[in-house]
């Protein structure tokens, strides 16, 4: 395979699609299992909550691990699709018994299937990331490929938040449906990826190992790589505390009922899946870094009015919403291209194509910042007096809710639009990369 030769349509859509089924079962863990467990199963809050975040810290401490691992065991398949293929029955044979639990369930039943579950998404999503990365040498390819996964990936989050309203159960319905479609889609989706798309190239998976301290020790080398993931963390928690809040702003703020709550939601995603082209386009005319940067500004300038807005001003918010959504495929599209772009870099100071690793910080970044976005608005929202079980609101509290909602964002997205000002690595420069590895590698 020519590595900078674009991939076909067939092979980019066979590529992208197992983020689809992945989505699908990990929204609905967030959205819909804690308040399952917690009030119809009667383990309550407080252990649900317990147990859930113990299995996130095991989920981050796993990425790590499965990186480190993919790039360093090489087969016969490459190094990258073995580990897809297995975490697909993990994920399969864990998710049956965390949605179909017994009436008697345990809480450490629910913190086993939970870390089981984790590991086999883990097992795919990461390999499935960095085999993207390695797809192709080509700047501007790179985007088209990540575009391509991550548009699956807000299809499957469409899939998961829909599901609730679609069926006559609401969320109980969509966790009964939900391990029945993951067993056929997630396997379907993954032996078509397996079987249409190229591995990477050999040549790569037959560098020398090196220690993982040595390994560590080029990653702190790696300043552009440093700050992309300190700007990725940023627009992560930017992106993290309107997830987190939205649910509450539209109900108590604006006052939407369920369907609009849905059209809003569907709104915001289709807008990043239909924006994904735009912004490879315009990555293509001024760059990667710079198309992200003026995504972030439009999102910024688009939550400003947000606070202002008061019950029933449900078309503005729509507005805003299409806007936002609008900028989503910017965060989707180019961060995960620049980090291949990244990888490079630390190829050529270091050797060795450490995809794995690389998207394991990745993975710990994006799981942080989530985690941070819940820690930082929830008790700010109860420090301002803000109850979602009252009849009655204080307008501070509502307030503070709006601002939570929207001004934070703004403010980790300034943040991190400052940092990637300093993004060093233009077009020229990975083609100079680029370049220098074909050498080394030829003189092999």
């Amino acid at each position: 395979m020519n590595n900078n030769s674009p991939l076909g349509r067939g092979a980019l859509l066979a590529y992208g699609a197992p983020g689809a089924p992945t989505a699908l079962v990990l929204l609905p863990l967030y959205l819909y299992l804690p308040a399952f467990y917690a009030d119809n199963l009667g383990l309550g809050l407080a252990n649900v909550g317990f147990m859930l975040l113990a299995a996130r810290l095991w989920d981050m401490i796993s990425d790590p691990m499965i990186g480190v691992m993919t790039d360093r065991i090489s087969t016969a398949w490459g190094r990258r699709k073995p580990w897809i293929l297995l975490g697909v029955p993990l994920v399969v044979v864990s998710i049956f018994p965390l949605f179909h639990p017994a009436e008697d369930v345990s809480i450490w039943e629910l913190f086993f299937w939970t870390c089981l579950l984790y590991l086999g998404a883990t097992m795919v999503i990461l390999p499935h990331a960095a085999w993207g990365a390695e797809l192709s040498g080509d700047y501007h390819e790179r985007s088209r490929i990540t575009g391509a996964r991550e548009g699956f990936v807000v299809l499957g989050t469409i899939a998961a938040a829909a599901l609730p309203a679609a069926l006559s159960g609401g969320s109980l319905a969509a966790i009964e449906v939900i391990p029945y479609a993951m067993a056929v889609v997630l396997p379907i989706t993954v032996a078509a990826a397996l079987w249409l798309v190229p591995d990477g190239p050999a040549r790569q998976r037959s560098q020398t190992k090196r220690s993982l301290r040595r390994g560590m020790e080029v990653l702190r080398a790696n300043k552009p790589f440093q700050v992309l993931l300190a700007t990725y963390f940023l627009n992560g928690i930017a992106n993290g505390a309107p997830a987190a809040l939205f649910l509450l702003f539209v109900n108590h703020v604006l006052g939407a009922n369920e369907w609009q709550q849905g059209l809003l939601l569907l709104s915001y995603f289709m807008g990043g899946i239909l924006s994904i082209p735009l912004w490879v386009l315009v990555s293509r005319r001024i760059g990667k870094h710079r198309a992200w940067m003026l995504a972030i500004g439009l999102a910024c300038a688009a939550f400003l009015p947000v606070p202002f807005l008061s019950e029933g001003q449900l078309w503005e918010f729509w507005a805003i919403s299409v806007v936002t959504g609008l900028c989503l495929g910017a965060d989707l599209t180019l961060p995960p291209s620049m980090q291949a772009d990244v990888i490079d870099l630390d190829t050529l100071k270091g050797g060795r194509n450490r995809s794995g690793l690389f998207f394991a910080f990745w993975g710990m970044a994006t799981k942080l910042a989530l985690a941070l976005a819940v820690a930082l608005t929830f008790p700010a929202l109860e420090w301002f007096g803000f109850d979602p079980q009252a009849e009655q609101h204080e307008p501070q509290g509502l307030f503070a809710l709006a601002a939570l909602y929207a001004w934070l964002p703004v403010a980790a997205k300034l943040a991190a639009t400052a940092l990637i000002s300093f993004y060093p690595i233009t077009q020229e420069k990975q083609q100079r990369i680029r370049g220098l590895i074909a050498r080394r590698q030829a003189a092999q």
